[in-house]
C-alpha cells in the first residue's frame, strides 16, 4: 500500500473496519453497484467506469475527480461540493473534491452515484 493510502477510517464513524482507507471504503461502495468496473489509469489515477464512461477517479486517498454536466457542476459548485479540477482552471464541467475525512468519503461516494445514475440511464 502506497504512503498516500494510509488514512485511514474509524470504525467508530460507522464507514468500515478500521483497517480500510478511503479509497477501500469508496471503492467497495461504487463497485457494488451494477456494472461497474475498477482500475489503475495512465496517469496514475484509480477510475470507476460504467462501460466506456468515467464515473470519476481517485487519486489516493485525497482526491476525486469528476466531470459534470454544466449545470450539475453549477450546482454542486455553488454548494460547496465541489472545486475547479486542477490541470482545467476556469472550466465548468472538470470537478475536484478533497478527500479529508468521513463526510468527504460520503460524498465523494454520492458524487459517483449522480454520474452512475446518469451513465445507466
Amino acid at each position: 500500500m502506497s504512503a498516500q493510502n494510509t488514512q485511514r477510517r474509524s470504525s467508530s464513524e460507522g464507514l468500515a473496519p478500521s483497517d480500510s482507507t478511503a479509497t477501500e471504503v469508496i471503492t467497495a461502495a461504487v463497485t457494488s453497484w451494477p456494472g461497474v468496473e475498477a482500475g489503475h489509469g495512465r496517469r496514475g489515477e484509480f477510475a470507476f467506469r460504467l462501460g466506456r464512461r468515467e464515473l470519476g477517479h481517485l487519486h489516493g486517498d485525497h482526491a476525486a475527480h469528476f466531470v459534470f454536466p454544466k449545470d450539475v457542476w453549477s450546482e454542486l459548485a455553488a454548494a460547496g461540493r465541489i472545486t475547479e479540477h486542477p490541470v482545467f482552471p476556469g472550466r465548468v464541467g472538470p470537478a475536484a473534491r478533497r478527500i479529508a475525512g468521513d463526510d468527504d468519503v460520503r460524498d465523494v461516494i454520492a458524487l459517483m452515484r449522480l454520474n452512475y445514475d446518469r451513465a445507466a440511464a
